[in-house]
């Protein structure tokens, strides 16, 4: 079904063909069949072209979960555009980087990032698109030059967080997402009828195999609002829902809000967390709320297209692995990819970095220079890769992770990179936001386990005292909401080690006994 010279808007094309009928896509008010979608996306299309002035070269998506979203993504896709997921909540200066390092020509703008459209291609060369009430009727005829796709071009770009404060460029082929998709498709047996969640802001990968496991398939792409995605268990059942993907600490979420009742969800056939660890109570509440459901663990960064291990629990939660740190194994690398641990010494082993090669591997960051130190080249030994990566080359993790009775438990960060809330950030970055202050002279972010399985900041500094509303609102005006530390604690200076570093362990225990 998944044609491996094919691209992520061909796949969707031949869903349309054979079954032009069925709902694509369900979300807030509109409910959309194939064909009425590959209509709207085709109008979109000739509005892209009309706004930029020509074909466009990349496309920014600075939308919401709406259907101004899904078929702008569509629509750069059917012209062969470069879509670049944006995010309203961020701040406008960070969007603002993001298009410039990507080449946005136009930005597609829904009622939730309207407002900010203006200020956001400001000073960038390109134009801001709003899609805004009665948008649907204001569009033009459709584009009609047939699509010519291209298996080997850029079908999305992504950014992450960059340890020098400016956003890391993912970009991602089609021919990347083809395998992915394929082993998706087969691994959760997903056919026409089934109905998938989309709970992943566009910014944040899993949101495609949401997409396109759907589109690629004739599903049901079923999209809740942010509020009945943190009361799960009401929008499975009242959509229908079979296959549900999230984050886990949706999961604690939703148990704090009572939401997680045994058997709520019954009719629910499969469950799967990425993003963040997933711990085994979190995975025992879930379970017991869908107790007809399969219950999969996945891992993946944003390089190695969305998501490469998966761990599928036992039926039997007697029968559940009991592993070193109390989260469920991330489990083994799809068929079709190759993966290692490499210890300290360059060597492979049973508990080390974890390094993955394969169709899904990324061919190198937007700017060649992230590129320096990220690539590993060897088959038994290992030393960092040298110029451009080559297709052999492993790409570093930066994840430890220990085999644990076959299977692969994901132990943490090599670095001082952590995931909150699914997304990925580099601590360094939001210490170079604060370190700009005139009042800081030094600080440090600590990321630390809170109630409930989440992972939350705390960040200290040194200098003079400054208040705490002053520096959030320092750090909000740069970065993203899930980036804003949740304590600022001024200290007069921080503790080293031997080597005369700070010492962050010891700043992270002080910090652990505090909360408890």
């Amino acid at each position: 079904m998944i044609d491996p010279q094919g691209t992520m808007y061909g796949w969707f094309l031949d869903t349309v063909r054979r079954s032009p009928g069925a709902t694509a896509i369900d979300v807030r008010d509109d409910v959309l069949s194939y064909g009425e979608l590959r209509l709207l996306t085709d109008r979109l299309a000739a509005g892209l072209v009309r706004a930029a002035g020509r074909r466009p070269h990349a496309v920014g998506l600075l939308a919401s979960r709406s259907l101004a979203t899904y078929a702008g993504y569509l629509a750069a896709l059917r012209l062969g555009a470069v879509v670049v997921p944006l995010n309203p909540k961020f701040p406008a200066g960070r969007n603002r980087a993001m298009c410039v390092a990507a080449g946005v020509d136009v930005v597609v703008a829904d009622d939730a990032g309207a407002a900010a459209a203006a200020e956001v291609v400001d000073g960038t060369g390109a134009v801001a698109l709003p899609l805004l009430g009665v948008w649907r009727e204001r569009l033009p005829e459709p584009w009609n030059p047939p699509y010519d796709g291209d298996p080997d071009s850029v079908a999305y770009l992504l950014f992450t967080s960059g340890s020098t404060g400016t956003p890391k460029g993912v970009p991602i082929r089609h021919r990347n997402v083809a395998g992915y998709l394929a082993h998706c498709v087969e691994r959760y047996a997903v056919t026409p009828g089934c109905r998938l969640s989309q709970t992943f802001d566009l910014t944040f990968d899993p949101s495609v195999f949401d997409l396109f496991v759907s589109w690629s398939t004739g599903a049901t792409l079923v999209v809740p609002s942010d509020a009945e995605v943190l009361t799960p268990a009401a929008f499975v059942t009242g959509k229908r829902i079979t296959h549900w993907y999230s984050v886990p600490s949706v999961v604690s979420l939703a148990g704090r809000l009572r939401g997680l009742r045994p058997g709520v969800m019954p009719e629910l056939r499969w469950s799967v967390f990425a993003g963040e660890q997933l711990t085994a109570d979190q995975a025992r509440a879930w379970a017991a709320a869908a107790p007809n459901s399969v219950v999969e663990n996945a891992y993946g960064p944003t390089e190695l297209t969305v998501t490469v291990t998966a761990y599928r629990l036992p039926a039997d939660p007697g029968s559940w692995p009991d592993t070193s740190n109390g989260t469920v194994p991330i489990g083994r690398p799809h068929d079709a990819l190759d993966a290692v641990l490499v210890t300290e010494d360059g060597r492979a082993g049973e508990d080390g970095e974890l390094c993955v090669r394969g169709g899904q591997r990324f061919d190198g960051y937007l700017d060649p220079a992230d590129d320096r130190g990220r690539f590993l080249r060897g088959e038994t030994s290992f030393v960092v890769a040298e110029g451009p990566p080559r297709g052999d080359d492993w790409y570093r993790t930066g994840d430890r992770v220990r085999r644990e009775n076959g299977e692969f438990v994901h132990i943490g960060r090599l670095d001082d990179q952590v995931k909150i809330r699914g997304y990925r950030i580099e601590l360094s970055e939001i210490e170079a936001v604060l370190r700009a202050h005139p009042g800081v002279r030094d600080a440090v972010v600590i990321a630390a386990p809170a109630p409930g399985g989440r992972t939350v900041l705390h960040a200290l500094y040194t200098g003079e005292p400054v208040g705490t509303a002053e520096l959030t609102a320092v750090v909000a005006r740069r970065l993203p909401e899930y980036m804003v530390p949740n304590t600022l604690h001024h200290v007069d200076a921080f503790p080293v080690n031997a080597s005369g570093k700070i010492d962050r362990r010891r700043l992270a225990a002080e910090i652990g006994e505090e909360t408890r």
